[in-house]
């Protein structure tokens, strides 16, 4: 006789009460749908291109946006909250002591992949997806092709185009002409 076996599903509070309590306390670890996920560790090419291009954007965007590095952003509609690599986000300043940034403050977010490119182009595609996120950029670094999600219509994105060379205006900022090769290069 063959026992079924139920994964315990964790929910957004209880993963709180996790890091309040201490217990994943120098974990790299994420909550996507709803399963504790461990982080892959980042290379030098991954930290190098996500610490460069974050300053990049930041020049570009001004004080029009924040752009943060591997901070955390909440999605309650999967019971996610996933540390992308960079989240372009309205500028909230003291509101983010009370939350991380919901979808409704995200304008896209991006995610450096070389190990992890299934996770990154499937599971954290269908969770940003799934919350509306309007827009989802993945540099493979195996590859050095940036990968353009648009138009989230329930659990994927409908829209997926990749670029080598040229620019391309995000959704929240079409006057904004963002460098391909600067985020390849």
């Amino acid at each position: 006789m063959t026992a079924n076996v139920k994964i315990a599903k964790w929910t957004l509070q209880q993963y709180h009460q996790m890091i309040a309590a201490g217990i994943l306390e120098g974990q790299p670890v994420e909550l996507l749908h709803g399963e504790i996920i461990e982080m892959s560790p980042e290379g030098e090419p991954h930290a190098f291109y996500s610490r460069t291009n974050a300053k990049y954007l930041e020049q570009l965007l001004g004080n029009r946006a924040e752009v943060l590095q591997g901070k955390p952003i909440t999605i309650s509609a999967t019971q996610s909250e996933p540390e992308p690599d960079i989240a372009i986000v309205q500028p909230l300043g003291r509101e983010y002591l009370q939350h991380h940034p919901y979808p409704e403050n995200i304008f896209w977010v991006m995610e450096y992949a070389n190990t992890s490119f299934k996770k990154d182009s499937v599971v954290k595609a269908t969770a940003y997806a799934a919350a509306g996120i309007p827009e989802y950029w993945i540099v493979n670094l195996q590859t050095m092709e940036l990968i353009v999600m648009r138009r989230p219509v329930q659990q994927e994105y409908t829209s997926q185009f990749t670029l080598t060379t040229g620019t391309l205006s995000p959704v929240a900022f079409p006057d904004i002409p963002v460098s391909v090769p600067q985020l390849l290069d």
